[in-house]
């Protein structure tokens, strides 16, 4: 019952109903990532928009939905930067490409440079150099 209500009232936590209606009523299966998000298109004979053309695209995510796990040649894709998924090409990526890490905001593990509040250690102490503007100066 809990996953019923969960995909019928939630959509962050994966695909919901309306969505899975939809994809599988009109959606051409373009492929999948190595996260397990899988990757839909629907071209119509009018255009949705005349800057982006007839073809909806749209990702079902593997789990819960965050667009930080659609890699960047889907994401290109996704947003009609390029015309051929990733599936169909053979995309090798760069030796400066970093691999995926997922988005920590707002956790425990969050990225706190140093001089932050909430950054462990002590602060640096003020250097004394600020000088406060005032009117009439």
């Amino acid at each position: 019952m809990k996953q019923f209500l969960t995909e019928f009232f939630t959509w962050w936590n994966g695909t919901t109903f309306g969505t899975r209606f939809y994809t599988w009523r009109f959606g051409q299966f373009v492929g999948e990532d190595e996260f397990g998000n899988k990757y839909y298109r629907y071209t119509q004979s009018q255009a949705i928009d005349s800057n982006v053309g007839a073809e909806r695209r749209w990702v079902s995510y593997n789990g819960y939905a965050d667009a930080s796990r659609v890699p960047p040649g889907w994401r290109a894709w996704l947003c009609h930067n390029g015309d051929v998924p990733p599936s169909e090409e053979t995309y090798k990526p760069r030796e400066w490409e970093k691999p995926y890490v997922p988005n920590m905001t707002g956790t425990a593990m969050a990225y706190r440079p140093q001089g932050s509040m909430l950054a462990t250690g002590k602060r640096p102490s003020a250097t004394g150099d600020y000088v406060p503007w005032t009117p009439g100066e």
